[in-house]
């Protein structure tokens, strides 16, 4: 059986200007939620290949509207960079570059794609030398957070990196006397996700989700691109295919669903679980109090273990069918059948006898 799961979409506020909320307000905001942190210390990932293009659901337009940009450039494989440190809270004023005698001033800029807006925010750029060291690493020289830096950088050849959330690019540049200018493709796009039991939010603390690219129909095994997404946290990554594994509490209820990422729009994606939250009680009379130091397990009909416990009052979200709830006391062993039905939080009490 394939979980439900059904995708919102909702008219929102340009992406650049979600960025900036993001940095300043901690994440991107609509008037009923706010996003988690985006940036971490972390080195920005670097997304897997691109997915064959598949039909597209209707996305949030985010992205400003903008003139027509110079062609899209191809770039070459991402190298290795040092620890990205947390982004402040504003970026800082753009500051004209003022070159020495003979010394390029190397304009840098992005966009969320050809014919797409340029991106204004939350962007981290760094300018490496473009061969390594004897460690075998690329010396950092320059690291900006503006969105349209102009560096001064002496005659020569350097890399420049550039990451924007999960999403990044890199590309070997030359110098020589006169300015230059970079425009970088991003292709990013938001993804948010919220949890639901029937009409009911699930609270965040009870939800987590894996984001992982491709399709969850694909063969293969594939490690998770981001782990433990708290609902209502924005992730930018890179436009595609990708699948989400939610996780109501920590027994059986997960749901798997496959969505579909377009560059400079928010994508809300609401999970729909078929659950219930389970307290179980064991009790020497119907109604009587909980004994303490009680061993539980929670089994389905064919004998495999789901939850394991130990506690007078042990609460467990279960997916919604038939279990047996064993509870063990003083070397005695109790237990009795029961249904979940999905959204029916309820209370199981096993009789000591």
């Amino acid at each position: 059986m394939i979980p439900k799961c059904h995708q919102t979409w909702r008219a929102g506020r340009p992406l650049a200007a979600a960025l900036s909320l993001l940095l300043v307000a901690g994440g991107l905001v609509g008037p009923e939620r706010a996003a988690a942190q985006l940036f971490s210390d972390r080195p920005p990932p670097i997304p897997p290949r691109a997915v064959p293009e598949a039909p597209a659901g209707p996305a949030m337009n985010l992205a400003p509207p903008s003139g027509a940009a110079a062609g899209p450039m191809n770039l070459p494989a991402p190298i290795t960079q040092p620890p990205v440190s947390a982004a402040p809270l504003a970026p800082p004023p753009a500051v004209a570059a003022v070159a020495a005698p003979g010394q390029p001033v190397l304009a840098l800029s992005a966009r969320f794609g050809k014919d797409l807006p340029a991106v204004n925010s939350g962007l981290v750029w760094r300018v490496y030398a473009d061969k390594p060291d004897a460690a075998g690493a690329f010396k950092l020289i320059r690291e900006e957070r503006t969105p349209t830096p102009n560096i001064v950088l002496p005659p020569g050849s350097y890399v420049v990196h550039v990451g924007l959330g999960l999403v990044s690019a890199v590309r070997p540049v030359t110098l020589r006397q006169d300015n230059a200018r970079e425009m970088f493709d991003l292709p990013a796009g938001g993804l948010r996700i919220e949890g639901k039991v029937g009409a009911s939010k699930i609270p965040p603390n009870q939800i987590a989700f894996s984001i992982f690219k491709g399709s969850q129909f694909e063969v293969g095994d594939r490690a998770p691109l981001a782990q433990n997404v708290a609902a209502g946290e924005v992730l930018l990554v890179s436009e595609g295919t990708y699948y989400i594994i939610s996780n109501y509490g920590d027994a059986n209820s997960v749901v798997r669903s496959d969505i579909r990422i377009q560059a400079g729009k928010l994508t809300d994606v609401t999970v729909t679980h078929r659950a219930a939250v389970i307290t179980l009680k064991l009790v020497g009379d119907k109604g009587g109090e909980a004994l303490a130091n009680t061993s539980w397990s929670v089994i389905t009909p064919g004998g495999d273990v789901v939850k394991e416990s130990i506690g007078a009052f042990p609460r467990v979200i279960l997916a919604e069918g038939e279990y047996r709830a064993i509870a063990k006391n003083e070397g005695k062993v109790f237990e009795r059948s029961f249904n979940v039905v999905n959204g029916v939080d309820g209370e199981v009490e096993v009789i000591a006898r």
